[in-house]
């Protein structure tokens, strides 16, 4: 800074403060370009519009719920239908539905959601706008109990992208009744009480998902609140274990016209690969503490043998976090806790956060940093870092395991080329030296403390009749049998010859299958 400009800071610092004043609310101009920001910029990935309106279903169900307005035994229905012919997807729940007075008024108002404040999974008032960058026409309808009509609202998506490209200013207001209609239609055909989204002439993105049945029940499947399916065998300990502090909310949801709802893809173990089935073995619970004493989350973690990174394709891997039960970022957004990155992609576990303070961002694929954030990564470090030693365990075991095969294979090749007896004298005590040695690495893997039980009885057994096999050759008398019928004054010559078969052999096991046939023959 030079001396001039440093001497006016100073100059007025030194003097009287400036009066303020108050902005006036009439000065303040909130553009066009807000809204664009708070639908197609904030949902870059087309499956989330399905989370937005499946979540904002779930918080509808919620409150018909509290309100008296579900039966005790109805459960929360929700309903995604596809229709190809006009490329649309509809989105419609069994909630209490949003009367006719405040239809309009509810939906045109953005980011003061009447949620702010509540026990609901949103709040912010824009996830109903999740559907604009995707489609050619929005549509929402809504019948309240006791109405005889049902309400929609039209929002023209083309004509509104047309209009954010316009260099003219415009505001806020203006646009959105530029391009959004309503009324009244006909209740036949709808139920008492619903509200639904439908987004029509879907745009064409990242492989067309959203018009991909499939897709959208896998996506949900993984993020939305749905109940585990019936064959996994850690349901009901979970719903037990985390009922009291958790508000499951689990939604029956139809994709597709399907009979059977949308389960999570937890079963009772998972395909590594086409050959390999990794099965669970266990699980974990977890309170987490919040900075002030209270709870800040709940969680699990299951086990299994952790043989390496879980495939995408079981849709299950990773430590993940849910919010209100509906998943908030992807299977990677804890990896950066793990003492190795990869051994998030080993692990099958959940964290649902329940202090209020722990806020999902806008996207809901992050949370917002703050201290109440920063202390439940420290809480979850110590569960990393089990999982990651689990990892390395396994990876330790397998290995041993490994070793342990391929010694007693290689001590195996040699015991029998000594119980053939083909060789001679010198040979003879270079193989039996080597099988020794084998026999000692065995009995050092049998030993190693990253073994388990299983493990430790099966390769105990498999010493032991290595060990006796061994045993056997060792007897100087058993050297004499195989040859014993061949000239004392040939036996050397038929020695060196199968040495030098096998010391020319590139298969020990194939050199000795010949010399077996070149035995039968001589002797």
């Amino acid at each position: 800074m030079s001396v001039q400009a440093r001497l006016v800071r100073e100059k007025i610092a030194a003097g009287p403060a400036p009066e303020l004043r108050a902005v006036d609310a009439n000065d303040i101009v909130i553009g066009k370009d807000v809204l664009e920001l708070l639908s197609s910029a904030m949902y870059v990935d087309p499956m989330s519009v399905c989370r937005e309106y499946v979540q904002n279903a779930a918080d509808a169900i919620d409150e018909a719920r509290k309100l008296g307005l579900l039966a005790e035994d109805e459960l929360g229905r929700v309903d995604v239908d596809l229709d190809p012919t006009t490329r649309s997807v509809s989105i419609r729940d069994n909630g209490g539905g949003i009367a006719w007075p405040d239809f309009v008024r509810r939906l045109t108002t953005l980011g003061a959601s009447t949620k702010r404040g509540a026990q609901a999974r949103g709040f912010r008032g824009v996830g109903r706008l999740a559907g604009l960058g995707y489609a050619q026409e929005l549509v929402f309808r809504s019948r309240a109990a006791g109405e005889t009509m049902v309400s929609e609202m039209r929002w023209d998506c083309r004509k509104l992208r047309v209009l954010l490209r316009m260099p003219e200013e415009s505001d806020l207001p203006t646009l959105i009744a530029q391009v959004v209609t309503y009324g009244q239609v006909e209740a036949a055909g709808w139920p008492d009480r619903f509200f639904q989204a439908e987004m029509r002439g879907i745009v064409r993105l990242k492989a067309d998902r959203l018009m991909d049945r499939t897709a959208i029940e896998d996506y949900l499947g993984q993020v939305a609140p749905v109940p585990f399916s019936p064959d996994f065998p850690f349901a009901q300990q979970i719903a037990e274990r985390l009922g009291g502090a958790v508000s499951m909310g689990n939604l029956h949801i139809h994709v597709g016209g399907k009979k059977t709802p949308t389960y999570r893809p937890h079963l009772d173990g998972f395909a590594m690969d086409e050959m390999r089935v990794s099965e669970f073995t266990g699980i974990d619970f977890f309170d987490l503490p919040s900075v002030d004493g209270g709870l800040a989350a709940v969680g699990w973690v299951l086990h299994h043998d952790y043989e390496g990174a879980i495939p995408n394709a079981a849709r299950i891997k990773g430590l993940r976090l849910r919010s209100g039960n509906v998943q908030v970022g992807d299977a990677a957004l804890l990896e950066e806790l793990f003492a190795e990155t990869r051994f998030n992609a080993w692990s099958v576990g959940e964290i649902h956060v329940i202090d209020r303070r722990i806020v999902p961002n806008g996207r809901r694929d992050h949370f917002e940093q703050n201290t109440h954030y920063a202390n439940l990564l420290n809480h979850l470090a110590p569960i990393a870092r089990d999982i990651s030693k689990r990892c390395r365990d396994g990876s330790v075991r397998r290995k041993l395991l490994r070793d342990f095969a391929m010694f007693k294979s290689a001590g195996e090749e040699r015991v029998a080329v000594l119980e053939q007896g083909a060789v001679g004298a010198a040979q003879r005590d270079g193989l039996m030296r080597e099988a020794h040695q084998y026999r000692e690495a065995l009995q050092r893997i049998v030993v190693a403390p990253a073994l388990i039980e299983s493990d430790e009885a099966e390769l105990q057994s498999a010493l032991a009749a290595y060990e006796a096999k061994l045993a056997q050759v060792g007897d100087p008398l058993d050297r004499l049998k195989p040859l014993s019928n061949i000239p004392l004054d040939k036996r050397p010559m038929y020695e060196h010859m199968f040495e030098l078969i096998y010391s020319c052999s590139a298969n020990r096991m194939a050199a000795k299958s010949l010399i077996d046939r070149i035995m039968e023959r001589i002797v």
